[in-house]
């Protein structure tokens, strides 16, 4: 699932940039880091943390799990395992699909605000 498809063109995002993508505090991802297996930015040489698309997909549903979907920690580690089996009802992917969707629709929005 390409979540990032809205104009981006780095490579690489720092973890303050990934922070504010989805109006978290850094320290949260780096806790998300030591809690989710499927979490794990490469470092680059002065030891900091460097995300990828890949990564900020895994850091949006991580973050779409547990703030929206009000899943614990290890509900959400659950889910995340399912959906690498590919044990996801199609149900409820469609009802994720719809949320991101508005998700995007009104940070684009708040960007095109300012």
């Amino acid at each position: 699932m390409a979540m990032l498809d809205t104009g981006m063109t780095k490579l690489y995002y720092t973890i303050s940039e990934v922070a504010n993508m989805i109006e978290e505090e850094a320290h949260v991802l780096r806790y998300w880091e030591s809690e989710f297996d499927a979490l794990r930015p490469r470092k680059n040489r002065a030891g900091k943390r460097v995300y990828t698309k890949d990564d900020i997909d895994t850091v949006y549903r991580i973050r779409h799990l547990l703030r929206d979907e009000k899943f614990t920690i290890d509900g959400a580690k659950q889910m995340m395992k399912k959906a690498r089996r590919g044990g996801k009802e199609s149900s409820s992917s469609v009802e994720e699909l719809k949320e991101i969707k508005s998700f995007f629709e009104k940070l684009l929005d708040r960007v095109n605000a300012n």
